[in-house]
């Protein structure tokens, strides 16, 4: 279905969603006003899910109402559900990779045979030039050892993500949600149009630069284990917190090592064996609040917004109705990545037939099939990976145009 046709498409369910809240709140209705100002309770909220289950089937959940604040929301999220009409076909979400997927010579043979990805690098190496003072392509294709430095490592992640999705979309592969782990939430969230290419890529420049400045000896360690099995141990060492939950059973430390290493030995004395990650600092963790009030302070004068695409945040582990603005980006630094909860619900409301993993190396895509989720193509299976990698991700999403949109295109 093209763009336009799911336009027409949720002109109909606007349409009909506007009169049946007409009904209900005996006043007219604007398409773009969240509901809750109109003074929808949940009685009202539940009625109208009735409607929509007798008029259309099980298109979609009680809880979407909610998710989808504005008429003009649900109704795109209806039309994007409604697979009957569209006629099946591919649903793809976006799922960037965080840092520690990185590696020199990132993505460098498909900068060189696919004109359609170097068009995009080099535009948003062109955005970070006068912050980074090099550009990214130059690191990226000397296969320079600084791209594990974190004030490179952040923005060369971003540009990377940013332009092998701008490359899909480029060839009618339009996600129906997106989902960043860490700081592949800026890709993410510029693919949705909650930050500007431009915006964003000053952001990122700053979060590595000032990240890189914070003392080291810090560390992180994954241990397979649940959060809540752990947390006794991880109350006792205030230096150290929960960075990212994975899985289940997949969870991150941050933090000072010596208490990294006592919750080691505490795990270790119940046959549990963990693994340090190669960092230099320790992300998501309590040693990242001294850069805390710098960064907010230049992520302030950067416009953020709502997404116009669902966009599923693992800071919230849930679908962020809410504007992305510099309290975000800010609670974002120290925050757990709640990538597990964010991930099931994102699967859960937005049935997507495929994920596609987007970042230099698959990193989440193991979680991702452990979750139960559709088919999962990483976007650069190989180290190598080159345009005839491409064309088969690209034939595999069927792509020219999918079969939906995204919300408020």
């Amino acid at each position: 279905m093209s763009t336009q046709e799911h336009d027409g498409h949720s002109d109909v369910y606007r349409e009909w969603l506007l009169e049946r809240l007409r009904h209900y709140l005996s006043r007219p209705v604007q398409d773009s006003v969240p509901l809750v100002e109109y003074g929808l309770d949940s009685v009202a909220a539940l009625s109208l899910y009735g409607d929509i289950e007798e008029e259309f089937g099980p298109l979609i959940e009680l809880d979407d109402i909610w998710a989808f604040p504005t008429v003009w929301e649900l109704a795109r999220h209806m039309a994007s559900r409604d697979v009957r009409k569209s006629g099946g076909g591919v649903r793809a979400a976006f799922v960037f990779t965080g840092q520690g997927c990185q590696h020199p010579g990132m993505t460098s043979a498909l900068y060189l045979n696919s004109s359609s990805y170097r068009s995009q690098l080099d535009e948003v190496a062109d955005a970070l030039f006068p912050y980074l003072g090099l550009s990214v392509v130059d690191l990226i294709l000397s296969e320079d050892p600084r791209i594990h430095q974190t004030a490179f490592t952040q923005p060369a992640l971003y540009a990377v993500e940013y332009a092998l999705a701008r490359t899909l979309e480029m060839v009618g592969v339009v996600p129906v949600a997106v989902l960043g782990h860490g700081i592949g939430e800026y890709a993410a969230a510029t693919v949705a149009g909650a930050l500007g290419p431009a915006d964003a890529a000053k952001l990122i420049a700053m979060r590595g630069a000032f990240m890189q400045y914070l003392p080291s000896g810090g560390g992180m360690m994954a241990a397979p284990i649940s959060p809540y099995e752990i947390a006794e141990l991880v109350a006792i060492e205030p230096g150290v917190g929960i960075s990212a939950v994975n899985a289940a059973k997949a969870t991150v430390l941050s933090g000072e090592l010596a208490g990294l290493e006592r919750i080691e030995d505490g795990l270790a004395a119940r046959g549990i064996r963990c693994r340090h990650l190669p960092v230099t600092h320790a992300f998501n963790s309590p040693l990242m609040e001294p850069m805390a009030p710098k960064f907010e302070a230049v992520a302030r004068r950067v416009p953020g917004g709502a997404a116009r695409l669902p966009f599923y945040s693992t800071v919230y582990g849930r679908l962020a109705a809410e504007p992305l603005y510099a309290s975000y980006w800010t609670e974002q630094l120290t925050a757990p990545i709640r990538f597990a909860d964010a991930a099931r619900n994102m699967l859960a409301q937005q049935n997507p037939t495929h994920i596609v993993e987007i970042g230099p190396r698959p990193v989440l895509t193991p979680y991702l099939r452990r979750m139960g989720s559709p088919t999962c193509i990483p976007m650069c299976p190989r180290p190598d990976t080159d345009a005839v990698d491409l064309a088969g991700v690209i034939s595999a999403l069927d792509a020219g145009p999918l079969a939906a949109a995204p919300a408020g295109a």
